[in-house]
Order: structure tokens, then C-alpha cells, then sequence
């Protein structure tokens, strides 16, 4: 099956990668060093989607106030 998550911003795949390391600590996941999500549980992996988008959302409406995080 085709991948269509593609970024749409392909230089911001680091930052992506960060949020994802950041979020598994806060939420004491492992992200499986092979990539390899399939192990992982429907609800781990959705906690680190939820947290990731906790985030982009509180970025999102610190820029749209003018305030730097």
C-alpha cells in the first residue's frame, strides 16, 4: 500500500523525528529503532500521535499570538 503521509515540507522531517523522540519520553514509549512500528500497540502509537499534535497546536497558537515557546 502507498505511503500518503508525505511531508509537505520535506526539510522538516528532523524536526518531525524530534517530536517523536520527545513525545515516547514524555510518555515512556519505546520507538523501535528499525522504524518498524508494527509491535507496537494501536494505543502507544496514538498516544505519540495525540502528544505530537498536543504540541503542533500549542505551537500553532503561540505563533498566531505572538509569543515565542
Amino acid at each position: 500500500m502507498a505511503r500518503s503521509n508525505n511531508l509537505v515540507v520535506p526539510q522538516a522531517q528532523k524536526a518531525i523525528q524530534q517530536m517523536k523522540v520527545e513525545a515516547a519520553q514524555e510518555l515512556n514509549v519505546q520507538i523501535p529503532q528499525n522504524g518498524y512500528y508494527g509491535n507496537m500497540t494501536s494505543r502507544e502509537t496514538g498516544s505519540l500521535g495525540g502528544q505530537i499534535t498536543k504540541k503542533l497546536v500549542q505551537m500553532a497558537e503561540q505563533s498566531m499570538s505572538g509569543q515565542s515557546s
